[in-house]
Parts: structure tokens; C-alpha cells; sequence
């Protein structure tokens, strides 16, 4: 009797669940439909203010913002903290979409835009639906997961986001060369074209130029529905 009393909350707490997903995505739409085109920035919530890549996404967050980008970083410390204070310095839009997890993250002062996430699929539709580019500095395993699966989007022909800017040619290098040697040529688990899917620079100059350029051959595309996540 006791187990199927069990049950059956467990099936109402799944369907509530639900509910609680379906209310992340109705505002994070409300929200992220209120910005013009934006790029979003990954990376470590580890990197310190004293680090290079730290001091860099400042300066990229700042250049973004005067390019007229809105910012989009899961506004907790690190490179995201990072790239918000540069955003929000410059005075731009300067997006936090942080998520509730037991170490770590904590909200950073540097936004102007704010929500907070219980579920990471939900955050990371936020990140990929509404941004014409994609900047990615070192990070961990969770800059890798969100890196892999917007390149899996991309591959597959499942977003528009275009491009990827890949920030630290030191850090990526051995990656880049992972993939190149293991996958490509050892494997042959990917294609050439796989791996002309990001741009790696530390010119970031360079980079924002390459994401106005890209930005402009879009140019009302990042308006459309994702493909991927037509929702």
C-alpha cells in the first residue's frame, strides 16, 4: 500500500516538474526577447581578476558592448563576472542568466539584465537561441560541455549562432590538435568542415570584427526561431 502511495507522489512531483520547466522557458523568453543582437561569452567561474583571461574578457565584454551587442554570460564569478563587467562599464547590456548549483556560483554586480536557473537545459537554450555568436575562453567541464554542444548544433545544422570565437590560442591549441589528430585522422569520427566550425585567435580585435561581419550576412536571421530548439 506504502509503495504505491509512493508512486504515485513521485508521478505528481514528475508532472509538477514540468510545470517548473515549462515557467523557466516562458521567462527566459520574456526576457531574452527584449535584447537586439547579442553574443554570448563562456568560461571559468574560477579565473580570478589577476589572470590574463580574466583581464581579457573585460576588454572583450567592453568591445562587444560598443559594437552594439547585448552581452549573455551565466552571470556568476570568473570570465563571466568578467565580460559583464566589461559590458556593464561600457555601458551596455549586460546579461546574467546564472544557475543554482551547491559550489560556486554566485551572482556577479555587473548585470542589467537578470534570471536565475534551476535547470541547465533550460539556461543553456537561453544562451544559444538568442545570440548571433559565440565567445568561449578557457574554462572547465562546464565551458567544454556548452562549447561541444553548440559545435554539435552547428554541425548538424541545428542553429544559426555563427561564429564561435575561441579566446586563449595557448589553452585551445592542445584541444584543437586532440581533435585534428584523434578525431579527424585517427577516427575519422569527424570532418574537415567539423573543424572549421570556430575561429581561434587572441587578437580580439580581430574576433569582434569577424562577429560584426558575421552579424551583418545574418542580418535578420537572429530574429528567426533556432532550428534546434524551435520552441
Amino acid at each position: 500500500m506504502s509503495s504505491n502511495v509512493e508512486r504515485r507522489r513521485m508521478a505528481t512531483d514528475e508532472t509538477w516538474r514540468v510545470f517548473r520547466i515549462m515557467a523557466e522557458f516562458v521567462e527566459g523568453f520574456e526576457l531574452m526577447s527584449q535584447l537586439g543582437p547579442a553574443v554570448t561569452v563562456y568560461g571559468s567561474s574560477r579565473l580570478s581578476p589577476d589572470t590574463p583571461s580574466y583581464q581579457q574578457a573585460v576588454q572583450m565584454g567592453a568591445k562587444l558592448s560598443e559594437a552594439g551587442f547585448a552581452v549573455v554570460t551565466g552571470g556568476g564569478p570568473g570570465i563571466m563576472e568578467a565580460a559583464n563587467k566589461g559590458a556593464y562599464e561600457a555601458g551596455g547590456v549586460s546579461v546574467g542568466l546564472n544557475i543554482s548549483i551547491p559550489t560556486e556560483q554566485h551572482a556577479n554586480p555587473y548585470v542589467t539584465l537578470a534570471m536565475n536557473f534551476d535547470y541547465f537545459f533550460a539556461r543553456k537554450v537561453m544562451f544559444v537561441k538568442y545570440a548571433v555568436a559565440l565567445v568561449c575562453f578557457p574554462g572547465g567541464f562546464g565551458t567544454l560541455d556548452e562549447l561541444f554542444e553548440t559545435l554539435t548544433l552547428l554541425q548538424t545544422h541545428k542553429t544559426r549562432l555563427s561564429p564561435v570565437v575561441l579566446i586563449g590560442v595557448e589553452f585551445w591549441t592542445p584541444l584543437i590538435k586532440w581533435l585534428e589528430q584523434t578525431l579527424l585522422e585517427g577516427y575519422g569520427t569527424i570532418g574537415a568542415p567539423d573543424l572549421q566550425l570556430f575561429m581561434l585567435t587572441d587578437d580580439l580585435d580581430k574576433a569582434v570584427a569577424h562577429i560584426v561581419d558575421k552579424a551583418a550576412q545574418q542580418g535578420p536571421l537572429w530574429q528567426q526561431p533556432l532550428l534546434g530548439y524551435n520552441v
